[in-house]
């Protein structure tokens, strides 16, 4: 008998309710059983409850250990904090991945991309440590890094600290590696500033030479302080998260996965979106040992709230990387090869898939999850 799942559904606002559904038709299209236990959180339901992500989600969740989530809104400079960030918290979901695929039909520059962003969730600047400017806390803690080294801070400052720990850093790095063998992907590339931040960055780019040791990289330090690499069953380099961002514009096929500290990880993955066809098309999926969050990673689009347009594309590969997940291979491989046949064909696509984004041809949200659909079963439009 096949195996049952049971999965928390977040379905968000904005557009999130709209994208969500039709990723759950298409997924129940693929056969494997599923039972959707729908729990509410971000703007709408803050609203009603008083917060953003009430206790019942995040219990739902670990109960269950798999979450599928529509997009939330979250307020840009004033009000809560972000719900992803919260859940990632919560659950101590440490790994952020994020791949970046060309589908031919998608409007892009670029070809042949197929690129994979692991972002260390946990801690770095989006852990949360900041001191409002001009309050005694700000105060009290710039008062006491200058007394703890020679350079003055202004004191009208803001304050954001950045923790990066060598445990974190070793978990998230290993986790690429893992990552990288049970994908097959050939390469791995450390990103950071370690030129310039020599205690944060710098331990997690030497965590990363440690651990691509333990993987059977040898790390070679040369008299005059560069470090090459050699060998390995997964590759593995490093370069500055500037350098970087120019050498995916220049020359993405260089790369593979990519893994980083939680600030360049956002940064870079949207880059690398952008490299594909931009967010409409990048899944996303946040990971912990005991649970597991797969998400888009375009944002809730209110002011298309209810109109059938939005792309729900990301929402489905991101419930394609649930079922590689949790090992329904064969099923993700239908469904991720029925969207790229819909968007290659190009004619149930949403505007924003059409040559011309005046195309009146352009379907809408369910209709373009119709034949997704289709295309799972093998029905021939």
């Amino acid at each position: 008998m096949a195996r049952k799942y049971r999965v928390t559904l977040i379905p968000g606002d904005g557009v999130g309710p709209e994208v969500s559904a039709v990723a759950c038709r298409c997924i129940e299209a693929t056969g494997v059983s599923i039972e959707w236990e729908v729990h509410n959180a971000g703007a709408e339901v803050a609203e009603r409850v008083g917060t953003p992500l009430p206790d019942d989600v995040v219990e739902s969740i670990r109960r269950n250990g798999l979450a599928l989530k529509g997009p939330v809104t979250t307020p840009v400079g004033k009000g809560f904090r972000s719900v992803n960030v919260a859940l990632r918290h919560a659950l101590d979901l440490f790994a952020c991945v994020r791949p970046c695929k060309s589908y031919h039909g998608v409007r892009s520059p670029y070809e042949g991309i197929d690129l994979v962003v692991v972002r260390e969730n946990s801690e770095d600047l989006y852990a949360g440590i900041e001191f409002q400017h001009d309050t005694p806390e700000a105060r009290e803690i710039i008062a006491a890094i200058e007394r703890l080294q020679p350079k003055k801070i202004r004191h009208d400052s803001g304050i954001s600290i950045k923790p990066i720990s060598v445990s974190a850093s070793r978990r998230i790095v290993q986790y690429a590696f893992d990552y990288a063998r049970r994908y097959r992907r050939r390469k791995v590339t450390a990103v950071h500033k370690a030129n310039i931040m020599k205690h944060t960055d710098g331990l997690f780019l030497d965590t990363a030479r440690a651990v691509a040791e333990e993987n059977g990289v040898k790390v070679v330090r040369h008299p005059d302080g560069q470090v090459t690499y050699q060998g390995g069953e997964v590759e593995f380099d490093d370069r500055i998260v500037d350098n970087m961002a120019m050498q995916l514009v220049q020359k993405p096929e260089l790369y593979d996965v990519l893994v980083l500290p939680n600030l360049y990880g956002d940064i870079v993955s949207d880059l690398c979106a952008g490299l594909v066809g931009g967010l409409g098309v990048a899944p996303g999926a946040n990971i912990g040992e005991k649970a597991a969050v797969f998400e888009a990673t375009h944002g809730s689009a209110p002011k298309y709230k209810g109109l059938n347009k939005v792309n729900p594309t990301a929402v489905i590969l991101s419930g394609v990387l649930m079922l590689r997940h949790i090992g329904e291979t064969a099923a993700a491989d239908r469904l991720e090869n029925a969207v790229a046949a819909v968007i290659a064909e190009g004619k149930y696509v949403t505007y924003d898939l059409k040559a011309d984004r005046n195309d009146p041809s352009a379907v809408g949200t369910r209709e373009m999850g119709e034949a997704i659909i289709r295309a799972v079963l093998g029905v021939r439009c």
